[in-house]
């Protein structure tokens, strides 16, 4: 089985090494093995399941709901339930926060038009007043 180092998973999943420190610290990576000199050996799976802890926390869901999680994952399969309404849940919670900025992108938009379009009126009125001067 091949094993990586701290900053090979950090390169590869493109986070820091500190994060990587803090999941574990928090309890979110259990089983990490090391080598004679203590540093950190991730395999294949284990870099999966951080994989599975970065989307869970890019969608906000809170670092206690997520150890809560991978508690059940330590625990097995009589937890699929539960991890599965836990992923139903987690994932309405996503679709309300996209809607919201979808929302407000809206709003971003209408405020993108407004601006670009004062900003042409500016540009035009100065030209205008260019043209103007040349005139007197």
């Amino acid at each position: 089985m091949k094993y990586y180092s701290i900053s090979e998973v950090s390169a590869k999943l493109d986070i820091p090494e500190s994060t990587i420190r803090y999941y574990e610290k928090k309890g979110l990576l259990p089983q990490v093995e090391r080598d004679e000199a203590g540093r950190r050996l991730f395999s294949e799976d284990q870099i999966t399941f951080l994989g599975i802890i970065i989307y869970l926390k890019n969608t906000h869901m809170p670092i206690s709901v997520i150890k809560q999680y991978v508690d059940w994952v330590v625990e097995g399969d009589n937890t699929t339930e539960l991890r599965l309404e836990m992923m139903k849940n987690h994932k309405q919670a996503v679709l309300a926060e996209i809607s919201l900025m979808q929302e407000a992108l809206k709003g971003i938009d209408v405020k993108i038009t407004r601006y670009t379009k004062y900003t042409q009126e500016i540009k035009e009125a100065r030209e205008d007043e260019k043209i103007m001067e040349k005139r007197n």
